[in-house]
C-alpha cells in the first residue's frame, strides 16, 4: 500500500506522495522547510483531512532546530493553509501543547520531543482507521455494492483509509465488495485517485461521472453510500468534498443507507451545527480551464471545495469509538468515552 507521507530520519525531511501527479506517475516531494509543507497542503500535493493533519504535525518538527519561536511561527503558518478540515487544527493544537511543555529544551531535544508527538499522531490515525474499518464493515451485507465520493483512502490518511478503509476491512472479513467511484469534479479525486487506488488494491471498481449517481441508484445497483469527512460537528452535520450533500439527498430519495466514516479527530464538538463550519473556496482556475481552451473571463466562477450534509440525511457516523446513529446526534456526549458503540 502506498504511503501518502513518511518521515525520513536520515534526511530529516518529510516525504510526500505528490497526489497531483496521480495516476500518471508516482512522484514524491521532499519537504525540509515549514513553508514547503504549507505549500504542499495548499496546492494539494498532500490532501485528505487526516493526512493534512499528519503532514502539519511533521511540519512543525522542521522548525524545531531554530527554537521555540520558530515552531510558534510554523504553527501559525500551517493554520492558514486550509480552513475546513479540522484534523489540521487538532494536530496543531497537539504540537502547540507539546511546545509549551518543552520550551526549556535544547533545539535538538525539542525536535525529538515534537517528532515523537508527530509519530504518535500518525500511528494513532492508522490504528483508528483499522478500528473504524471493522465497525463499518459490520454494517455491510456479505455481498455489497458501494458508491463512494472523492478519495478517503490510504493516501488521504495515515494508512488503510476511512471510507475505503471500511471496504478493505469488509473484504478482509470475507465479504464480497464491488465499488462505484464517482469522478468528483472539479479536481477528479474519484477518477484520478480512488479508482486508481482501488484497482491497484485488486477491487472490482467502476468509475462513473458525478451526474450518473441518480441513475445508478435508481437501477438498484447500490447497497450503500460511504464517504469520508473533513469536519463533523456536534449535531452530526458533516462537511466533505463538494457533491457529498447531493449524494446524501439522492440516497434518501432511493432509500439507500448513507454512511460517513472518519476518525474522531475529524469531530469538532465546539461547533453546534454545520452552519458554523468554514468552507474553503478554491481558485476559479480549477473550473475555468477546459480540455480545449478556457471558460471566458466574463463568466463568473463559484468553486467551494466542500459542502455540508445535514445530520438527518446521515444513516450512521462510523468512528473508531463506535457507530453513531441519528436522528438527534449529540457527539459531545461521547467525546470522553472511547470505544462506545451507539445504536
Amino acid at each position: 500500500m502506498l504511503k501518502a507521507l513518511e518521515w525520513l530520519d536520515e534526511e530529516r525531511a518529510l516525504r510526500l506522495l505528490d497526489q497531483r501527479a496521480l495516476p500518471g506517475a508516482e512522484l514524491y516531494v521532499l519537504c525540509r522547510q515549514v513553508e514547503e509543507v504549507a505549500q504542499a497542503i495548499e496546492n494539494m500535493t498532500v490532501r485528505g483531512a487526516p493526512a493534512i493533519g499528519i503532514a502539519a504535525a511533521y511540519g512543525t518538527v522542521l522548525a524545531a532546530r531554530e527554537g521555540p519561536e520558530a515552531v510558534a511561527d510554523a504553527l501559525k503558518r500551517l493554520a492558514r493553509t486550509r480552513p475546513t478540515a479540522v484534523n489540521l487544527f487538532q494536530a496543531l493544537a497537539l504540537m502547540k501543547h507539546s511546545l509549551g511543555a518543552a520550551r526549556q529544551l535544547s533545539p535538538l531535544e525539542l525536535e525529538e520531543r515534537l517528532l515523537g508527538e508527530a509519530r504518535r499522531f500518525h500511528e494513532e490515525d492508522l490504528k483508528n482507521n483499522h478500528r473504524l474499518g471493522e465497525f463499518g464493515a459490520a454494517l455491510l451485507p456479505d455481498r455489497a455494492t458501494v458508491l463512494t465520493h472523492c478519495n478517503a483512502g490510504a493516501i488521504a490518511t495515515g494508512g488503510h483509509g476511512t471510507a475505503l478503509g471500511v471496504l478493505r476491512s469488509a473484504r478482509e472479513a470475507g465479504k464480497q465488495v464491488r465499488v462505484y467511484a464517482d469522478e468528483t469534479r472539479p479536481l477528479l479525486q474519484g477518477a484520478r485517485l480512488t479508482a486508481w487506488e482501488l484497482a491497484r488494491d485488486g477491487f472490482d471498481v467502476t468509475l462513473i461521472a458525478d451526474s450518473m449517481a441518480a441513475a445508478l441508484m435508481k437501477s438498484g445497483e447500490v447497497d450503500a453510500v460511504i464517504v469520508g469527512a473533513d469536519r463533523i460537528v456536534r449535531n452530526g452535520d458533516t462537511a466533505n468534498k463538494i457533491g457529498t450533500y447531493m449524494l446524501a439527498v439522492l440516497a434518501e430519495a432511493h432509500q439507500i443507507p448513507f454512511y460517513v466514516a472518519a476518525p474522531w479527530s475529524t469531530v469538532d464538538t465546539s461547533l453546534p451545527d454545520g452552519s458554523h463550519i468554514p468552507i474553503e473556496e478554491r481558485s476559479e482556475e480549477e473550473l475555468r480551464v477546459l480540455f480545449e481552451g478556457r471558460v471566458p473571463d466574463e463568466v463568473k466562477i463559484w468553486n467551494p471545495a466542500f459542502d455540508v450534509t445535514p445530520a438527518h440525511l446521515i444513516s450512521a457516523i462510523i468512528t473508531e469509538r463506535g457507530v453513531f446513529r441519528g436522528p438527534g446526534y449529540d457527539l459531545k456526549e461521547f467525546e470522553a468515552r472511547p470505544f462506545v458503540t451507539a445504536s
